[in-house]
């Protein structure tokens, strides 16, 4: 395999839950050397999930979401490192144990970070404060240090010690308004977390940028990334609009500002459903014609873009009347044939089945010692002078202990033992571990 173009970067994490952990999920995929510091008496909620219990199956099997989820139903005899929301970042990565709230576990971080180019975190600016972690101070160990800070609502402000997880940040942002249901108020909004992807991809480009900054003048940086803010730009019609009209914007549900129909259609089977998008009159004829109501392309109601989106409603009863009765994905074809924008709704199952993505082999195969062998999403992206593969699963809580302590810090085998026997260095949650 060629050299992968971040070897020889090494990246320190005190991450939590999705943001920082995507960030360096990218770094790591890409050949830098990311170690997970992670502390064994506290855990953050949705990291690595529930170290605390081991859920039964039943409890399991009842949740009907990712935030209750591991292998088989089982959460096994260890838990943190079978729970699906880590599984599906943690590949490529190290991870050590540490006590950073203890004088001797900060003054092993300190060590480490004199070692790192780049030390990533997404906790409250408050928490790194009183972790005696923050920029000022981790500078002075390593002066060239780039540090990136990615709390919710950034290091300065009003909010700044707000805590908050992707769904509050979402709403922060305005998002949860747009999204909502046309006819319903925003607590019918399901639960996203789309300003963790925004972050965490922002945050590996940020590292980039300061990685080539510091190339050509030798000096680190602070990054102060609020998360909120990495997803405002996505929203920029609806903030420009207010800003230059006075407008507040309203839910358009799955509706268009002006194509109709524009919308998602049940299909014949359980919650199967299939996309369709009507730009042009052309289109509007096509569907027709796929429909076998040649009737519709003459009714005058329908003649026009304005037609169409001033009788959405009926329109859509009409639509869906018809896709109803067919196969989500034999639809789709059907349509694209006649050059009709339309795609059927893909589930996970789907996606795992997908003949294009199988094709692309983006699903690649990985054992893991915790959690068995599975299909996992691949890597974002393929370079042709730099061919990649997830290289290592799923970092097991201080899977690689001896590595950092004894060959990265130096520490002697008897120094090692002590730090075992004071709780600093283990593979398992500290009993009560909160």
């Amino acid at each position: 395999m060629a050299k992968l173009p971040l070897e020889g970067i090494r990246v320190v994490a005190v991450s939590v839950v999705w943001a920082g952990p995507f960030c360096t999920q990218i770094l790591a995929d890409w050949g830098a050397e990311v170690i997970r510091v992670e502390s064994l008496k506290h855990f953050t909620f949705l990291t690595r999930g529930f170290p605390m219990i081991r859920p039964p199956k039943e409890m399991i099997r009842a949740k009907p979401q990712w935030t209750m989820a591991y292998p088989d139903w089982d959460p096994g005899e260890k838990p943190w490192n079978r729970y699906a929301v880590f599984q599906a970042h943690g590949r490529n990565k190290k991870s050590c144990s540490m006590e950073i709230t203890t004088p001797k576990g900060l003054e092993m971080f300190k060590k480490l970070i004199a070692k790192a180019d780049i030390f990533v975190q997404n906790n409250p600016p408050d928490t790194i404060a009183k972790m005696g972690i923050t920029y000022e101070k981790m500078k002075k160990v390593k002066p060239d240090l780039i540090m990136i800070s990615m709390p919710g609502y950034g290091d300065t402000g009003p909010n700044k010690d707000y805590r908050a997880l992707g769904a509050n940040l979402d709403e922060a942002g305005g998002h949860t308004w747009l999204r909502r249901y046309r006819d319903m108020d925003p607590s019918s909004a399901s639960l996203i977390l789309f300003s963790d992807a925004t972050s965490g991809a922002h945050a590996a480009f940020a590292a980039l940028s300061a990685l080539r900054y510091r190339k050509r003048t030798g000096k680190g940086q602070y990054i102060d990334m609020s998360q909120t803010e990495t997803l405002m730009p996505f929203l920029a019609e609806a903030t420009l609009d207010y800003t230059m009209n006075g407008r507040v914007a309203d839910t358009l549900g799955n509706r268009h500002p002006y194509m109709a129909p524009h919308g998602c259609f049940r299909c014949r089977g359980e919650d199967r459903w299939i996309t369709i998008a009507v730009e042009r009159d052309d289109e509007w004829q096509a569907l027709c014609k796929v429909m076998e109501k040649p009737e519709l392309a003459c009714d005058e109601r329908f003649a026009d873009s304005l037609g169409r989106h001033s009788h959405q409603d009926e329109l859509e009863r009409i639509i869906e009347e018809w896709t109803s009765q067919h196969d989500h994905y034999a639809l789709m074809l059907a349509l694209q044939k006649e050059g009709v924008a339309a795609g059927a709704v893909l589930d996970d199952r789907d996606a795992y089945n997908d003949p294009h993505l199988k094709e692309r082999g983006f699903f690649e195969k990985i054992t893991h010692p915790d959690a068995g062998t599975h299909l996992y999403p691949g890597l974002m992206w393929k370079a042709s002078k730099t061919p990649n593969a997830i290289r290592t699963p799923p970092v097991c809580l201080g899977e690689h202990n001896e590595y950092v302590y004894k060959e990265i810090l130096g520490v002697s085998d008897a120094e090692y033992a002590e730090l075992e026997k004071e709780g600093q260095i283990g593979t398992e949650p500290a009993p009560g571990a909160f």
